[in-house]
This record gives structure tokens, sequence and C-alpha cells, in this order.
């Protein structure tokens, strides 16, 4: 398999490890576009969290709340936003289920919500559609 990110888990790749437990890996991302950002991966690999099983889940969502708690209660940050996007339809642009880690300080002038472009349906039509009978 051809994955970055099973080559960070194998150790075939160096990457800058912020935590590491047996089922996960918290790493810094190297893209430069905001202070502090981190990514976190499974080690088991799944393309995204439609096929990820329930335990990995678990675990990935433990280690980012340990780092997350790290960053705020050791490291004087304020906040932490948590991206993920799932298909390619969601813009994931690296099949392997992970989840980015930003931690913010108020007022930072970060603009970490996406810009939509607006519904184009009633939320009660779209509510009909995917709720859960």
């Amino acid at each position: 398999m051809d994955c970055i990110f099973c080559k960070l888990v194998n150790g075939d790749k160096p990457c800058l490890k912020v935590y590491e437990d047996e089922h996960t890996i918290v790493f810094m991302d190297k893209a430069k576009d905001v202070d502090g950002h981190m990514v976190a991966i499974t080690k088991k690999h799944f393309e995204n969290i439609l096929d990820s099983d329930v335990d990995t889940l678990n675990h990935l969502m433990f280690a980012v709340k340990k780092v997350a708690n790290h960053c705020v209660d050791e490291c004087g940050y304020e906040g932490i936003n948590l991206i993920s996007t799932n298909g390619r339809s969601a813009d994931q642009c690296v099949p392997h289920f992970h989840m980015h880690i930003i931690p913010r300080y108020n007022n930072d002038q970060v603009e970490a919500w996406p810009e939509f472009g607006g519904a184009k349906c009633e939320v009660e039509e779209i509510y009909e559609r995917i709720r859960i009978k």
C-alpha cells in the first residue's frame, strides 16, 4: 500500500510525534498553514470514518482529547478546532482516517470554519431525509 500515513506508522517516513500509543499517532503537520497544526491518525489503516471500526474511533478520540487537553492545560492555548474530511466529495486528500487538531487563542485571526455557499433546501426537508428512524 502506498499510503503516506501508513509509512509514518511503519517508521518509513519521519514525523514530529507529539503523542503516540499502541493505536494512534499525533504529529505536527508540515503544511505551515497555522501554528500548532497537528494530525491524529489511526495506526490501523481505514480510509475514513465510514469504514472505521468503533474501537479504533474510540482510541483516536482518546488521543485527540489527550492532546487537546494538553494544549489547553499545559501550553496556554484557549481552544481547539477539530477537522476531519471523509470521502473524496468532502475534500479528503489522504485516504487514511485522520483528524486535524488546531490549537487556538482568543482573537487569533484564524478562520477555521469553511465558508459555505448557502443551503439550497429547507432544514426540515433535509431533516426528513437524514434523520435516523
